[in-house]
Parts: structure tokens; sequence; C-alpha cells
């Protein structure tokens, strides 16, 4: 149903709602270990539990690493770490100090070279990245929460926050067949480093009460930040060499300019915001918002002896109703207008500054509902989004972007489980869209070119998926999968396309006892070569056949 304007700007097309795993008055414990193809090894610990009458904590652990299935570099690792303690001050006070830290170092796989209109079979499992590469990042982020509860009528929260990221990235990114040598051609010797720690606090207050003999809940609140941010990269990102496809050295990295500070930024945003949910009837509610933003960024550009400092402010609004006739049905509707920074705000470009913000509008329909005696639900959405002043990036060009005028979907997605009998379920969802570029010219060798009418780069227009479950014995269920997603391009012409994939999976969970579970995973059985990214050089490949055995215990 309608998203809430309390969850951040930008919110048209849906937002993600991240549920933390708070501390807990009642002790818990879970733990998982898995290994599986490639060297993949997986170890993960949920713990928690009280001190005392008014203490309580949670600690979460999860790491994994594997060898990868591209060679030379295509290893993998990373670790998080969350930890959380709360206390119960009163019976209407809690303050909970958390503190979450990962640490990742990614593939260093940016893609496999096009030879044709095909990876090979002989280069899909073949890295292309130079020796001394590097992807690393490492993340903190600490809160203070506070929540009041003076009356049953008014809750009042706060959390106040700092994050801070280092991150960076050492690879040749772009590699391109040549067909008169047969080489690898590759470019882009890429090197960036950020710097960054953003200091926050967001509160809100919620009112339950009367409106009109009506009852009603409002949320007020705001949202302050401030962010440093200092990039170090060796732009223009010069740097050229070819390789064998076959039998190569790797090589190592090329920088040409050499790695300095190009970017210094500061950035202060302010947000205030409010919504409110009027309860017409039993079954009738509408629900209402408005949101203010008001981010000032003030960028340097050492190297280009640039800076400037500009206020990009906006309101986002929404309005929705959401009825349900009957407990097991639902109808809602809902129109939406956001603002969103044309990129990254904090590494706004002199140019980009004197464009306006990207702005966008959202209408949506939906009904969802239960059948059968509940043993079925269904949901059905179907909506059309507009989105105005955007930069999307050039493919094959990675540090460059393009000025859309506009671009627009509409579709509708669908979903449906049902519960067959008692050994059967099936689970099926599926969305279909269709997606175009409205306005959208760009100068070329040939002149001035239009492609409004095109379907936006990497934007699949269907997704399906289909699972069947079917537990055959006491403590044993096998589950088969299908995830089918529809061609893409890779250019804004529409000349180039993505074939489309369908990935066939399957699972088998064995309940050994009431606290424990065996689960061994299939991913791409049929071993189906398919791009999740790419551009007109080279495709980024998904994962080939692959298992994974997992032991869940809970204690």
């Amino acid at each position: 149903g309608p998203a809430s304007v309390l969850y951040g700007e930008g919110a048209i097309g849906g937002i993600v709602n991240v549920v933390p795993k708070k501390p807990v008055f009642t002790a818990i414990g879970e733990a998982r270990a898995a290994i599986g193809s490639d060297g993949v090894a997986r170890l993960a610990l949920d713990t928690g539990g009280p001190v005392g009458e008014d203490l309580a904590y949670r600690i979460n652990l999860s790491g994994n690493r594997a060898d990868g299935w591209v060679k030379p570099d295509g290893d993998f690792r990373n670790l998080a770490l969350s930890a959380a303690v709360t206390w119960r001050a009163a019976p209407d006070l809690s303050v909970t100090l958390s503190h979450d830290l990962g640490t990742n170092e990614p593939t260093r796989y940016w893609g496999s070279p096009l030879v044709g209109d095909r990876v090979p079979d002989r280069l899909r499992f073949t890295n292309y990245n130079v020796r001394d590469s590097q992807i690393a990042w490492f993340d903190n982020w600490t809160q203070l929460r506070t929540e009041w509860n003076p009356s049953p009528d008014i809750t009042i929260r706060n959390t106040a926050y700092r994050l801070s990221t280092e991150r960076h990235w050492r690879d040749v990114e772009q590699y391109t067949y040549q067909p008169a040598t047969g080489l690898i051609g590759r470019s882009d010797y890429i090197e960036i480093r950020h710097h960054e720690e953003q200091i926050g606090n967001r509160f809100d207050a919620t009112f339950r009460g009367s409106l009109f003999g009506f009852r009603n809940s409002v949320v007020v609140g705001f949202d302050v930040n401030h962010v440093d941010f200092r990039r170090d990269s060796n732009s223009p990102y010069g740097g050229e060499s070819v390789v064998d496809p076959y039998t190569f050295a790797q090589g190592r990295f090329i920088n040409l300019a050499g790695t300095r500070t190009d970017i210094l930024s500061r950035t202060r945003q302010a947000s205030v915001f409010a919504e409110d949910r009027l309860e017409l009837s039993p079954q009738l509610a509408l629900v209402t918002g408005i949101r203010y933003d008001a981010p000032t960024v003030a960028v340097s550009r050492p190297l280009a002896g640039t800076a400037f400092e500009k206020t990009f402010d906006s309101v986002s609004t929404r309005v929705a109703a959401v009825y349900t006739p009957t407990p097991d049905l639902a109808l809602y509707a809902q129109y939406a207008t956001a603002a969103d920074p044309l990129g990254s705000l904090i590494t706004t470009s002199v140019a980009e500054s004197q464009f306006r913000l990207a702005t966008g509008d959202q209408v949506e329909a939906g009904a969802k509902g239960l059948f059968d005696g509940g043993r079925g639900e269904w949901t059905f959405a179907a909506y059309h989004i507009r989105k105005d002043n955007l930069l999307s990036p050039i493919p094959g060009r990675p540090t460059e972007v393009a000025a859309v005028g506009s671009q627009s979907s509409r579709g509708v997605e669908v979903a449906v489980a049902y519960q067959l009998s008692d050994e059967w379920r099936i689970e099926a969802n599926t969305a279909l869209l269709r997606a175009r570029y409205d306005a959208f010219s760009q100068n070329t060798d040939a002149g001035l070119v239009s492609f409004a009418g095109n379907v936006p780069i990497d934007v699949p227009q269907r997704v399906t998926n289909v699972w069947l479950a079917y537990a055959f014995a006491p403590g044993w269920v096998a589950r088969l999968g299908v995830n089918d997603v529809g061609p893409v391009f890779s250019d804004f012409a529409n000349t180039f396309r993505r074939p489309a994939y369908t990935l066939l999976n399957a699972t088998l969970d064995w309940q050994v006892t009431p606290t424990s579970r065996l689960s061994l995973r299939g991913y791409n059985l049929t071993d189906q070569l398919y791009a999740v990214s790419g551009n007109t050089n080279s495709w980024l490949l998904g994962r080939p056949r692959s298992v994974e055995l997992a032991y869940h215990v809970t204690f």
C-alpha cells in the first residue's frame, strides 16, 4: 500500500523498510554455517537476551568468503558485526545504543568481453582485471535511539547517529574485443578513494486522537545531518593495454595522472515532514503526507580550480486511500510526488549544479486479499511513474553521464500464493511494464539524435518468479523455482540487446530436530550463461551452476 514520507525523499516506486534486530528481553539464539561450490563458506550468529531487569542486548555476526567462479582474482570476503544494548530507564522510556560495522572486499570482476553478440564459453570464467586490482569498503554506523511513550496516544522517537565510510577502487573496468587482432583491449584504469563522515539526528512524534469525530493519527518530525566528503582519484582515468584472451599476463595498474584529491564537499541537509491517517470509517482511511527538503552542498574541485555552493530545496507530497470492505480484502490508491538529486548530491559538479532537481510523480492503485479460508493470498498493483530532468550513465563510459529530459514506466505487478494441499504449495509473481524515454536527445558524431520512444538501458520489461514446494515426508520439504527475466538493451538507441534468461533453482530442507535444519540449495541448475548487466562491449555474467549446504540451529 501507500509508502510513508517518514522514511525519506525519493520514495516514488516504493521504499525498502529495514527492520533492525533489536535487543530483546527474552533469551534467543540462532546460528548458521554453510559451505558450497567455488570455495563458498558462510557463518552467521544471532544472540540476545536480558541482562538484569532493565537491560537487554543483541549481537549479530555474519561472514562470507569464496574463491569465486572467475579466475584470477574472483575471490570475495565480507564481515558484518552489529551490537546493541537497550536500557529500559522507565516503563515509558527506553534508550538503545547500537553500533554496526562492515568490511567488504567484493569480487574484482567487471565483465566478460563480447565476441560478436555473445560471450564465448571459453571466456566465461576468465577475469581480465589487473594483478594489483583492489576493491575494499569499511563502514561504521553508531546510533543512539530514544523512545518515550508519555501516554498511550503519544509516541516520541529520536535517533542521533554517526556514519563513516572508507572505500577504495583500483581496477581496469572496460574490456573490448578487437576483431582485427583477436586481442582484448583494456581501458578505463580507474582508482577512486572515498572518505566520508555523516553526523545527523532524526526526530518524530506520533499523536493518536480524533479529528472531526473520526479516529486520527498524525506524525510530525524533522531530519538534519552534515556530511564531510573527500574523493581522491586518478581522473581522467587514462591508460590502455591489450592482452591475449586465452593466455595473458595480468599486468599492473597504469596510473598516468596520479591519484590526487579532486573533490572536497560539505553538505548540510534539513528536512521536515508530516503525515496524517484519518479513519473515515472502520473500513476507509485517508492518508496524506508532505515533506520539505533543503540540502545545501558546497563543493570544491582543487584540480580544476572550481568551487560553488548551492541549496537544492524540494517539496514532496502524498495522498492515498485504503479501503478494507472485508477482513480478507484491502484496496488502495495513491498519488505521490518526489525529487531526487542529479546523481550523487555530495559529488555534484559545477555543470550539474546548473540543472534543476530530478522530479517525478506516481499514480498507483492495487488490492490485496485472502481466499479459500486463508489458504491463498494475492496482491495486484497497477502504476504509472514519470521522472524528469534525469542524468543517466553512458553505456561503456562509466565516468560520463547524459541528460535525459524525461522517462516513464507503466505496468502491473501480480503475486499469488496458494496452499494446494497439506503437501503442496505454490507461489508466483510477475511484473510487466512498458518503460520509455519520453524526451531524450544526445549529440553524436552524426549530429543530434533523439532516443524518444526507446526503452531505457538495463530495464527488463518482464520479470516472473514461480516456486513450487512439496512436503513429501515428515520434516522434509523440496522446492523448485523458476526465475525468468526479460531482455534488456545496453545502449540508448536500442541496437544492442542482451537476451532474456530463465534460471532453475531448487532447495531441499530437512528438519533434523525441532531446533535444527539442514538445507541443500542449487542455483542455475541448467548452467545457463546469462548477463545481469553490461554495455556494448562486455557483459557482467551471473553465477554458474552451484550448490550450497547449510545447517541452521536455534538455541
